[in-house]
């Protein structure tokens, strides 16, 4: 246990966060997802839910403010503008984090190849479908 950190944080997602650079992307995915198919690295948190996850990360990542999108969650099917419970409780928590940042979402078939090209896939327990978000990763001004 550390000070601060918020424990969901395994050692294994703290060097994950850590070795990330500039530019690269995690993804946290539901407990459907085919993480261990998709990733390149791949983080099990196995039994935790994704929005507490993502509060954690949230509260130690900084998100890449050099572009326009830098946070991305999947959709319901084809629908944009659909929003399930769990993409409410997304919204709602990254805004708390990075209030200027949108919320983008993207259909599986921009979704899905961006899940594979990210630098580490964290596996949640959510049971909710489509609880995936991708977080694009700052820099931390001096």
């Amino acid at each position: 246990m550390l000070k601060g950190i918020d424990p969901i944080l395994s050692p294994e997602l703290l060097s994950a966060l850590r070795s990330m650079g500039h530019g690269d992307e995690i993804a946290l995915v539901d407990g459907n997802y085919p993480g261990q198919e998709h990733a390149r690295r791949l983080v099990r948190l196995d039994g935790h839910h994704l929005i507490p996850v993502l509060d954690a990360i949230l509260s130690l990542l900084p998100i890449d403010d050099f572009v326009p999108e830098a946070i991305f969650r999947a959709t319901v099917k084809q629908d944009k503008e659909a929003l399930d419970p769990v993409h409410r409780d997304i919204v709602e928590c990254c805004r708390k984090h990075e209030p200027r940042q949108p919320v983008v979402p993207l259909v599986g078939a921009d979704f899905y190849p961006r899940v594979r090209a990210a630098h580490t896939v964290v596996q949640t327990s959510e049971p909710r479908l489509y609880g995936n978000v991708i977080l694009r990763k700052g820099v931390v001004y001096p």
